[in-house]
C-alpha cells in the first residue's frame, strides 16, 4: 500500500473523531506553546541582564582597596588607604591590556543651585571615566586634563540632577555649591535611566578627581579605581597584570595576601547567565512536562483508536494488508496529531510571548532553536507514544481479530 493512501485512511479516521483528535491535540499545543513562552521569558531575562552590564561597560574592571586585619578586628575595605595616585599612574603607564583607566573618589552631601536642593554624591573621575562607564556628553563638555591639573571646580551632572537643581532651564555654565564649594557645571551626561538594580543612572554629578580629593575630602588616598580592558576577552589579563603591578607597587612578598580586590563584569556576567540559564532550564522542564503529558494523550487515544477498530485491522489484513502497512498507518496518525498540535503550538506560544511582552512588560526573546527544539521534541514525542499502540496493531492476528467483538 502506498504512502498517499495510508496518509488518506489516517486523516479520514481522525476526522471520524473530531472532538477526540482535537482534545489529543490540544494537549500538544499547551505543551508546545509553554515551552516557547517559558523559553522565551528566560533568554529575554539573559539578553535584558547582558543589555545592563553592556551599558555599564562589560570589559570593565574594578579595583577596591582590601580588607585586613588588625589586633585581629577585621577591618572595612572602605577605610583602607591602600590605593594611591602613584598606583594610577603606574597602571596607566605601564599596562598593555587595558585602554582606558579612571581614579575614583566620592563624596556625599546636599547639592544647591539657587533655591533648589538635592541630596547626592560627588565622584572625583578622570577623563576616560565616560568610555568606561559608556557614558555620552548630551550638551557643554567633559572637564579637561588642564582642569585636572588645576583641581579645577567644575563638574559634569547627570539628567536626575540637571531636572532637580535646574527645572525648565540650561544648566550649562551655572553654579552648583557642594559642602560650600562652588562647582562650574560645564556638560550634561545623556539619559540612561534605571538599571536591572533600580539604582538610578543619571544620579550623577563628575568632577576632577584632583578636585574631590583637595577641596571636599582633604584626602591622598584613592577610594577606587576603574579600568577598561581592551576588549571582553582580555579581561583576564588585564587583571593579571594589573595584580602584578600593585604587588610591585605595594611592595607585597610571595607569602603576603592581596591588599586590594579586583572585580570584573565579566564576572558579575558569567554569574548572571549561570543564574537565568538555571531559570530558563528549570522553566523550559515544567513545561516539557506538559508535553510530556500530550505524548502519553497520543498514547492513550491511539490504544483506544486500536481496540475500537481491531476488526477493521482485522478485515485489511485478511485482503492483504501487510503489518507495516497497519503500523505505518498508525504511526501516520499519530505524527499528524504531534505536528498539527506543534504548528498550532508554535503560533501561540510566540503570540503568548508577545502578550507577556507587551501586557506585563516583561523582557522577551524567541530564538529560533527554540522553536524548532518544541517542533523536533513534539513530532518525536508522537513517534515515541505512537510506536506502541501502532506496533500492537500490526501484530494482531487477522482472525482473532475479525472475531473481536
Amino acid at each position: 500500500m502506498n504512502g498517499t493512501n495510508l496518509f488518506k485512511i489516517a486523516l479520514r479516521a481522525l476526522a471520524n473523531n473530531k472532538l477526540r483528535a482535537f482534545l489529543t491535540i490540544l494537549g500538544i499545543i499547551i505543551g508546545v506553546a509553554s515551552v516557547i513562552t517559558m523559553l522565551a521569558i528566560g533568554q529575554g531575562s539573559k539578553k535584558s541582564i547582558q543589555k545592563q552590564i553592556s551599558e555599564m561597560g562589560s570589559n570593565m574592571i574594578m579595583i577596591h582597596p582590601g580588607a585586613d586585619m588588625r589586633g585581629g578586628v577585621r577591618q572595612d575595605p572602605s577605610s583602607m588607604q591602600t590605593l594611591k595616585l602613584t598606583d594610577y599612574e603606574s597602571l596607566r603607564n605601564e599596562t598593555n591590556y587595558i585602554s582606558a583607566i579612571s581614579p575614583n573618589v566620592s563624596s556625599s552631601g546636599q547639592l544647591i543651585a539657587g533655591n533648589n536642593n538635592y541630596p547626592s554624591s560627588v565622584s572625583g573621575v578622570g577623563i576616560d571615566y565616560l568610555e568606561i562607564r559608556q557614558l555620552n556628553i548630551e550638551s557643554g563638555e567633559m572637564f579637561t586634563e588642564s582642569d585636572i591639573q588645576t583641581s579645577a571646580k567644575v563638574c559634569v551632572i547627570g539628567k536626575t540632577i540637571a531636572d532637580n537643581l535646574f527645572p525648565n532651564e540650561d544648566p550649562i555654565g551655572r553654579i552648583i555649591r557642594f559642602n560650600q564649594v562652588p562647582f562650574r557645571v560645564v556638560g550634561v551626561l545623556k539619559s540612561k535611566g534605571y538599571n536591572s538594580m533600580g539604582m538610578d543612572q543619571d544620579d550623577v554629578v563628575l568632577a576632577p578627581y584632583t578636585t574631590v580629593m583637595k577641596r571636599l575630602l582633604a584626602q591622598t588616598y584613592l577610594e577606587g579605581i576603574f579600568a577598561s580592558a581592551l576588549t571582553e576577552d582580555m579581561t583576564d589579563n588585564a587583571s593579571e597584570e594589573i595584580t602584578e603591578i600593585l604587588r610591585r607597587n605595594h611592595k607585597l612578598k610571595e607569602s603576603d595576601d592581596d591588599d586590594f580586590t579586583i572585580r570584573s563584569q565579566q564576572e558579575l556576567s558569567s554569574m548572571l547567565n549561570s543564574t537565568t540559564d538555571l531559570m530558563t532550564t528549570l522553566l523550559a522542564c515544567i513545561a516539557g512536562i506538559s508535553l510530556v503529558v500530550g505524548g502519553i494523550g497520543i498514547m492513550n487515544i491511539m490504544y483506544v483508536s486500536v481496540t475500537e477498530r481491531t476488526r477493521e485491522i482485522g478485515l485489511r489484513m485478511s485482503v492483504g494488508a501487510r503489518g507495516i502497512d497497519i503500523l505505518s498507518q498508525f504511526l501516520i496518525e499519530a505524527i499528524l496529531i504531534s505536528i498539527t498540535g506543534g504548528i498550532i503550538g508554535v503560533i501561540i506560544g510566540c503570540g503568548a510571548s508577545f502578550i507577556v511582552k507587551n501586557v506585563a512588560h516583561w523582557p522577551i526573546y524567541i530564538q529560533t532553536w527554540s522553536v524548532l527544539l518544541s517542533f523536533a521534541v513534539c513530532t518525536i514525542t508522537g513517534v515515541f507514544f505512537g510506536w506502541y499502540p501502532a506496533k500492537k496493531a500490526a501484530d494482531l492476528d487477522p482472525i482473532e481479530a475479525i472475531r473481536y467483538e
